[in-house]
């Protein structure tokens, strides 16, 4: 296929000519710092999570299958072939519910976006000045396609992160590669084949391992496409716009193609990112901080709630009302869960989602006892708004009434510098000494003067004398 021969217009080539051509001295200082942000915190995310179960069966697995490479597993010391190491820090990255999202899209942009720009950068040894470029436009594209979807979708039960998410890596990847932009093109439109993943992990009856998965897949399916198109494997130009495309396949007449280019670089997605606080889903934590501001200090006994009552949109109704969730997934994903750990202990220490304070029994009587409704507020505010009105009553008359449209993290108010770098810290404390964190820190700051992205990687390996024990 000759470059003269892609088409001149339309919303999908206009995203894909603008994301090819993206270089750190068109882009704004201010968005180079929020992607330095966003890479920050997917690091964090990456590390933390590299500890968990999935995480681990993950890499595994990977490296039983001899998957040669430059690319690394964070937070372990063995390198794999590019596409197998985004799978593996995709899945770490997205393996504990405190990674960024991108609240109106419904995609969480970093535990792709950032394994798949790492990955691909590592496998050329391609420049801190390749990576962040890589980033912006992976976010940028991830959004964009995320909200040309529309919510539809996601309302049938497809998971929105694991649909969009191979165009957000596949751009990253794309763009970290130097693509020129008809190779980008055919990368974007095999990676519209790659979309999938549905929410059983919602249903009720157990998540299981599933969710973290989908950021891993997507990411791994980003990298493999731009490398195919590499090579000079091509696909449709309208794949993700066009008759029988993406967005027509999957939203039908409620897809809104022309979100993939409004406004092109007068927004821009790394600057509009929700940054987690507790390690739940998203549409729970401005529950959890209001009842965390209501309680005080002090955590309340369960018998001490006389009652509870929480306005959300439907969709959190729906979806997040499971009042005795079965395993850890599950338990970040109830809203009467978390509701009743805000209230009783710390929702921030991870180690209440796991084992034995799952089936506290206290906890669990109160998690029943919670009425879960629907607000009109609420419901009219979504999926702009992730919010909740939040109404407690204790046993010794004191009442508490709040609503709050967007929980502490979003745009409209967001994490100080200072939050943010204690939440990293908190994250790679069992992972890494604190001199170690620093420097990652300042390699992050300093990104785009590496002469190559494994310098920050190797930052990242297992260090028996900086290993903190857990």
């Amino acid at each position: 296929m000759k470059a003269e021969t892609l088409p001149k217009q339309g919303a999908a080539q206009e995203l894909i000519r603008f994301c090819q051509a993206l270089s750190l001295e068109a882009v704004p200082g201010s968005v180079v710092d929020y992607a330095k942000w966003c890479l920050l915190d997917s690091l964090g995310c990456a590390l933390f999570g590299s500890r968990q179960p999935w995480a681990r069966i993950m890499a595994e697995e990977m490296l039983a299958e001899g998957s040669r490479g430059h690319s690394s597993i964070l937070g372990r010391n063995e390198t794999l072939a590019a596409p197998a190491a985004a799978l593996c820090n995709g899945t770490a990255t997205h393996g504990f519910e405190l990674d960024d999202l991108l609240d109106e899209a419904i995609v969480h942009p970093g535990a792709i976006v950032v394994p798949a720009a790492l990955a691909a950068a590592e496998a050329i040894d391609a420049p801190g000045s390749r990576l962040l470029p890589g980033i912006i436009a992976g976010y940028e594209a991830i959004n964009r396609v995320g909200l040309a979807i529309g919510v539809e979708p996601a309302r049938r039960g497809h998971h929105q992160t694991a649909l969009a998410g191979p165009l957000g890596s596949v751009v990253a990847a794309g763009v970290v590669m130097n693509l020129s932009r008809e190779q980008l093109a055919a990368a974007v439109g095999l990676a519209c084949s790659t979309s999938s993943g549905t929410k059983s992990f919602a249903a009720g009856t157990g998540g299981g391992m599933m969710k973290r998965m989908h950021a891993g897949r997507a990411a791994e399916a980003g990298v493999r496409m731009a490398q195919l198109a590499a090579r000079g494997f091509t696909a449709p130009p309208t794949a993700l716009d066009g008759r029988f495309g993406l967005l027509e396949v999957l939203s039908g007449t409620s897809a809104r193609p022309e979100q993939l280019a409004l406004d092109l670089g007068k927004r821009w997605a790394v600057g509009e990112v929700y940054v987690k606080v507790y390690p739940c889903c998203a549409w729970i934590q401005a529950t959890v901080q209001q009842l965390v501001a209501m309680r005080g200090a002090r955590p309340v006994k369960a018998e001490e709630v006389k009652k509870l009552r929480i306005g959300v949109c439907s969709y959190a109704a729906r979806n997040n009302g499971n009042v005795a969730p079965p395993d850890t997934m599950g338990a970040q994903y109830s809203l009467p869960y978390c509701a009743a750990l805000a209230v009783t202990s710390d929702p921030r220490d991870p180690a209440m989602y796991f084992g034995d304070q799952l089936d506290d029994p206290s906890r669990r009587g109160l998690a029943r006892r919670i009425e879960l409704a629907v607000d009109p507020e609420m419901e009219a505010a979504y999926p702009k708004h992730y919010g909740a009105r939040v109404h407690l009553e204790l046993a010794n008359g004191e009442r508490h009434d709040s609503a709050v449209l967007d929980p502490h993290g979003m745009p409209s108010d967001p994490c100080s510098d200072e939050e943010r770098l204690a939440k990293f810290r908190l994250l790679v404390r069992n992972r890494m000494s604190d001199a170690r964190a620093s420097q990652l820190i300042d390699a992050v700051k300093n990104v785009e003067n590496l002469r190559s992205a494994r310098e920050l990687t190797h930052m990242m390996k297992l260090d028996q004398r900086d290993l903190v024990e857990a």
